[in-house]
């Protein structure tokens, strides 16, 4: 017989469980008694520091006005992420969010600027970018709208410090009346039939019942894997990227409002800037590169002074093959890992939490919707593995075996088809309910010099006179807004004072 779902328990703090806390309890206050169990012997990864633009509905949902969040979190604001050397050594381009130019009619803007080059225009795509420019430009102000403009908004996510964020979700939790209970899970307690999870016991001796449980115990998987044996899709064929060091430098600049993802010879390296410091990381494949050496390119080649020992993280690339299984939902890495290349390590917890309410069930019969997310989780995943493989694989660079590998390497279809059908034709293949917008598709394979062997007829239709006249105009609107803006460290100065 079904019974209601009362106790809700989550295993693991860090930004999972305090974000998963925090948005549950706001949304079900009167329905759930929510548990959370974390020991504060037990560290987090905390790589999460850069994010993109659905962080800011999480937090408007939450009640989080930004100026206290920028504050609490010594964030800053974020236009974008710059790819230095990913094509070929010395490239460089963004995957700035944002719109780009203005579409005409059903004919997307890139097919106006594809025939502008063929009719000789030198322009490059993101000179019709109002955040790469502001971006380059260090300027930033929290505009949600562009009147007066045919750009809808400036679209922008933060840099922060992930372990500040949930330290400022658990005091919201607590306040929405969820219970922290500090202590080590000795064991799991499972049903003899079903095999649902049944209760936790602590090393203390303390037995935590639960009707429904979520697994943010990170890499370990606690209950995902070691109890349920739930099982792994791996990656590492088409992402072989496993290992990563992390290091937190002395600031010396201003913070620009953009990440910087900078290939190296077998993986990549991360700067996100904070206030009070620079994030740092060097992502990369040790078939390729000794973990010494990964070191040593990491500190070597900081902008600040090393303000602690670079920590290692290993990984796998995958997913866990059932996110929702039996009566445990596994969030964060307890779910999967996707490298943090485009920043979606902390969105893939935030979906899957607004997944989980949306799906969330009455009663203790809730196959069909568990069935439905683990779809939708499924496809997410695959869809941003396919964004990331992009960045690898259409690459030209020859100067290293990893790169070699990347370029030469096989691919999924559903990847293979886009790169064909933009070589082709321009036209970006977007997928039901993707991520990541036509726009940013097409900044990373034009940005990595896929270029397309036709644009759209109807992009013919404008005369050359008028098509010529139409792209002064935006690059006019745009430098127009540009330089109106403030600086990004005035507008983090103005919302630190109103805070």
């Amino acid at each position: 017989m079904p019974t209601p779902i009362k106790r809700l328990v989550i295993v693991g703090g860090g930004s999972a469980g305090w974000m998963s806390a925090a948005m549950l309890s706001k949304l079900f206050p009167s329905q759930l008694h929510i548990s959370l169990i974390e020991s504060d012997d037990i560290g987090t990864v905390g790589v999460g520091e850069a994010t993109i633009p659905p962080i800011l509905l999480f937090n408007q949902a939450l009640g989080i006005k930004e100026a206290d969040f920028i504050r609490a979190t010594q964030g800053t604001f974020k236009l974008g992420i710059q790819f230095e050397n990913w094509g070929v050594l010395g490239d460089k381009y963004m995957h700035a969010f944002g719109d780009i130019g203005k579409d005409l009619g059903l004919t997307s803007f890139h097919h106006f600027w594809l025939r502008a080059q063929q009719l000789g225009y030198k322009d490059s795509y993101w000179d019709y970018s109002p955040c790469y420019q502001a971006a380059i430009a260090d300027k930033f102000a929290p505009l949600h709208q562009l009147q007066g403009t045919p750009f809808k908004q400036l679209s922008y996510a933060y840099h922060f410090d992930a372990s500040l964020y949930a330290a400022t979700l658990r005091q919201l939790s607590e306040k929405q009346n969820v219970t922290r209970i500090e202590g080590k899970i000795a064991s799991v307690t499972q049903h003899q039939t079903s095999g649902d999870i049944q209760s936790l016991v602590l090393e203390s001796g303390q037995v935590i019942q639960g009707d429904l449980f979520i697994d943010c115990s990170g890499f370990r998987a606690l209950l995902a894997e070691q109890s349920l044996k739930t099982g792994y899709v791996e990656w590492s064929h088409w992402l072989p990227c496993n290992r990563a060091l992390a290091v937190p430098s002395a600031k010396l600049r201003a913070p620009r409002p953009y990440t910087r993802a900078i290939a190296h010879q077998a993986g990549w390296q991360w700067r996100i800037p904070l206030q009070h410091r620079t994030g740092n990381g060097l992502v990369y494949c040790s078939d390729f590169m000794s973990d010494e050496s990964a070191q040593q390119h990491l500190l070597r080649n900081l902008e600040g002074e090393a303000l602690a020992e670079p920590r290692p993280i290993r990984f796998t690339t995958g997913r866990r093959k059932m996110q929702w299984h039996k009566n445990c939902i596994s969030l964060g890495l307890a779910s999967g890992f996707l490298e943090p290349l485009e920043s979606t390590s902390l969105h893939l917890i935030q979906s899957g939490i607004i997944r989980l309410a949306k799906l969330f069930p009455a009663t203790t019969d809730y196959a069909s919707q568990r069935d439905l997310y683990n779809r939708q989780s499924a496809t997410e995943f695959e869809q941003i593995r396919d964004f990331i493989i992009l960045h690898y694989h259409q690459t030209q660079r020859e100067d290293s075996e990893f790169w070699q590998h990347c370029r030469t390497m096989s691919i999924p279809d559903s990847l293979a088809n886009k790169i064909e059908l933009f070589r082709h034709s321009a036209i970006v293949q977007k997928e039901q309910d993707d991520l990541f917008s036509e726009v940013a598709w097409q900044q990373v394979m034009l940005g990595q010099n896929l270029k397309p062997q036709n644009f759209h007829p109807l992009a013919n239709q404008v005369p050359a006179e008028k098509l010529q006249q139409f792209m002064i105009d935006l690059k006019l609107i745009v430098a127009d807004i540009v330089g109106k803006l403030p600086s990004h460290q005035h507008s983090l100065e103005q919302l630190m004072a109103r805070a």
